[in-house]
């Protein structure tokens, strides 16, 4: 296959055991991927077709290196508004962000909602949330998009990137026009690395679901209301170049991408930064569901306590925290209609909640640095006995870290609120521990989380953490 971008040649041959960010973060976009609904790659394909453009723009090195991580990063935020999406429209937020991608105008936004909204409700109760959602359109829509783009720009600066790409991630929704969101900017006024992004997005979109003429023309259409007039020839000349659409598909692409120099920019992935962008991550995941706050870094820190007490070396126990930190990170591609009900999952809901540590792995073992790690947080759901899931591993096949993760995760889940009860009081959460400490959990792993707690001046029985918590009882001892 031949590129048109000389930039996106290989990089030099580096030590296998050198992590490089673009491969780092273009692999965990994947998980954004998972949340906004989109077909697997859908930031990476983003990334390369804003390049091409960048190519042809001639940006300067620095600018291009921003822009190659505002690409690969513009959906940081999308996990913080699911929750409110599915609230608001009684809908599912995955299928109803995959849907929204392709709204270009207030008619089809109409169209949209009432396709999207209050799906499987009464004809009465779908009429009540029609007129609530229609009546406040414009608001409800400015509220979503700027949690999305505040959150996910925040979350960029945490990661250390410019404020050029968090002021990209930040204005990714606004219009040439005036007529996005959050501020409803216009022309010039909206970051360039904006510009390129929303309508790297866009082209993606529509050139996957209808082909590459279609991504063009739709770019046209929309030049001087939603794009800026003067980048659409640039992005339809790239679209329109002969053997674009088998570029953009080539499963190369993804190798190519993560290979270009951009991706060295910054500085290099050490223990110190791959810390941080495990934490920022798990603000990611964490945002998806409001039962699920603080819970990443909580698991973190049972799991480092219980490694403390098991006496792992300070390499070990920090390769355990950074796993505990992503270890659901495949929640993002699982439903807030599911994750956030408040009676018992069917066994359909609950076949699907099951493939979430599928979906982690898919995106851990991405990275090649991190497929050990992906084994262990993907088996945070397995039991001794072998009743567990996904992949039902028994004791003979789940290692001591796999324990350690299962029994953190699930103390954090008992002792935090759930959709469907209250948080557990300590004194409860151990008698339920108790009864599964052999079938379950390991009884030593489990030993060691209490003599932790013991030795941190756990709060009264009668007290318990901060609402978080994502640990999933099986269907039939769930109650209402």
């Amino acid at each position: 296959m031949t590129r048109q971008d000389p930039s996106f040649s290989p990089a030099r041959a580096t030590p296998q055991d050198t992590l490089q960010l673009g491969e780092l973060l273009g692999a965990l976009s994947h998980a954004l991927d998972l949340t906004e609904g989109q077909p697997k790659g859908h930031c990476v394909r983003c990334c390369w077709i804003g390049m091409q453009v960048a190519r042809e723009l001639e940006m300067p090195p620095q600018a291009r290196s921003d822009l190659y991580f505002t690409l690969l990063l513009k959906d940081l935020g999308c996990s913080s508004n699911a929750a409110r999406i599915c609230q608001l429209y009684l809908t599912d937020d995955l299928s109803f962000k995959h849907s929204f991608k392709t709204v270009s105008g207030t008619r089809q936004g109409i169209e949209f909602l009432l396709r999207n909204t209050a799906l499987g409700a009464s004809p009465l109760q779908k009429l009540k949330t029609l007129g609530h959602v229609i009546a406040r359109n414009g608001q409800l829509a400015g509220e979503l998009i700027e949690t999305r783009c505040n959150r996910g720009a925040g979350i960029a600066r945490q990661m250390r990137f410019s404020e050029d790409v968090a002021e990209g991630i930040a204005s990714l929704d606004e219009h040439w026009d005036g007529g996005g969101q959050p501020q409803g900017l216009t022309g010039a006024a909206i970051p360039l690395f904006s510009r390129i992004a929303l309508m790297a997005q866009v082209a993606d979109v529509f050139a996957a679901s209808a082909g590459a003429e279609a991504a063009a023309a739709e770019l046209e259409a929309r030049a001087g209301s939603w794009f800026d007039p003067d980048l659409v020839p640039v992005f339809t000349a790239v679209i329109r170049r002969p053997g674009f659409l088998q570029e953009l598909t080539d499963p190369g692409l993804e190798a190519e991408v993560f290979a270009t120099r951009h991706a060295r920019h910054i500085h290099p992935v050490d223990e110190d930064y791959l810390d941080e962008i495990a934490r920022a991550f798990s603000l990611v995941i964490d945002a998806k569901s409001p039962f699920t706050h603080g819970h990443s870094q909580r698991v973190a820190r049972y799991t480092g306590l219980i490694c403390d007490q098991l006496g792992y070396s300070p390499e070990r126990r920090r390769w355990m925290v950074r796993g505990a930190l992503l270890h659901d990170i495949g929640k993002l591609g699982v439903s807030n209609t599911i994750l956030d009900k408040p009676g018992k999952m069917t066994e359909e809901e609950f076949a699907l909640m099951k493939q979430h540590p599928v979906l982690g792995h898919e995106v851990l073992s991405r990275i090649a640095a991190f497929r050990e790690l992906a084994e262990v947080s993907a088996a945070h759901h397995e039991r001794l006995d072998g009743k567990g899931y996904p992949y039902g591993l028994d004791a003979s096949q789940l290692t001591q870290e796999m324990r350690v993760m299962a029994v953190a995760d699930i103390f954090d889940a008992l002792t935090a609120d759930r959709p469907y009860r209250a948080a557990l009081p300590l004194e409860k959460t151990y008698a339920i521990m108790d009864d599964l400490a052999g079938p379950g959990i390991d009884p030593e792993c489990y030993a060691a989380l209490q003599d932790a707690v013991t030795a941190s001046g756990w709060p009264s029985a009668s007290d318990a953490p901060l609402p978080g918590g994502e640990w999933e009882l099986p269907p039939a001892e769930r109650s209402a």
